[in-house]
């Protein structure tokens, strides 16, 4: 009877933290592949090297004017 008892409060505490975990997240507004996107070329390219993958033709123009 004990053990079963453990069973169930690890599951219906593995579940809770999962939710709440899952409600955090939603409520921060990060969007899925926000962390895996390049945000900056990377070091060493030549400038003639396209930029990374997942980069935007504005921010790609932004950076060059930056390195300007």
């Amino acid at each position: 009877m004990k053990s079963q008892l453990w069973v169930l409060i690890v599951f219906v505490s593995c579940l809770l933290a999962v939710l709440v975990g899952y409600s955090i997240s939603s409520s921060t507004g990060v969007e899925p592949g926000y962390f895996e996107a390049p945000d900056a070329g990377g070091y060493g390219a030549s400038s003639e090297a396209a930029g990374p993958e997942g980069i935007s033709d504005e921010v790609q123009d932004y950076y060059k004017d930056l390195a300007e």
